[in-house]
């Protein structure tokens, strides 16, 4: 079973159930390939040691060159960033993989993630054509557009929590406040700042006719 096919299982499972206590070794090492991939600064590391184990993570697929989704993916994601805070690079980490590594170098990816601002714990990723092929099928993200028009690949975007084995596919341009506040439900976060009781308010406030 593929992980595309698998996404919709481990939620409903996940839902009836909690948290698969033995998901892990299903969706592990044997699973994802360790294929090396590049940094936005030129770092070499490995895809399931160094950026799966053990970690929360959101990957999407982009190229620099791309005129249609990738800009409005990456800004949007962006957003989510800012929103989410220093939990990114800590709590979640965002991977962006190039499906045209050919043209888009760490040097380029590096001016890409800075033209948009892009914060720490978010790395762009590139590697040889073969090996993110690979990933993207492994993933669930690989397009059947992709070999043919890279513009009519899917914004899609794959958030995963590899200790406990549940993954979720949702859409890259959706409302950045959605994604957000969908990443902290699938994770287990708990707002930290919880909602004033009613019982503290002082005066009922005072409203117009309008509102």
């Amino acid at each position: 079973m593929t992980l595309t096919r698998a996404v919709g299982l481990t939620a409903l499972l996940a839902s009836v159930a909690g948290p698969p206590a033995m998901a892990a070794g299903r969706w592990g090492a044997d699973y994802f390939p360790n294929v090396p991939l590049t940094t936005q600064d030129g770092k070499v590391v490995r895809f399931y040691d160094d950026l799966l184990k053990g970690k929360a993570v959101a990957i999407n697929l982009v190229y620099t060159h791309c005129s249609a989704s990738c800009p409005l993916e990456t800004a949007k994601l962006r957003q989510v960033q800012r929103l989410l805070g220093d939990r990114v690079g800590r709590d979640v980490f965002f991977y962006s993989i190039s499906i045209d590594p050919r043209r888009d170098t760490p040097e380029v990816l590096k001016a890409y993630a800075e033209k948009f601002h892009v914060g720490p714990g978010w790395l762009f990723l590139t590697g040889k054509e073969e090996d993110i092929k690979l990933l993207s099928a492994r993933l669930g993200l690989s397009s059947v557009t992709d070999a043919a028009n890279r513009d009519g690949h899917l914004p899609s975007l794959m958030l995963g929590n590899e200790p406990t084995g549940q993954w979720m596919r949702n859409s890259a341009v959706d409302n950045p406040r959605f994604l957000a506040t969908i990443i902290g439900s699938f994770l287990g976060w708990k707002d930290e700042k919880p909602n004033r009781s009613y019982a503290e308010l002082q005066d009922i406030p005072k409203f117009d006719k309008g509102e």
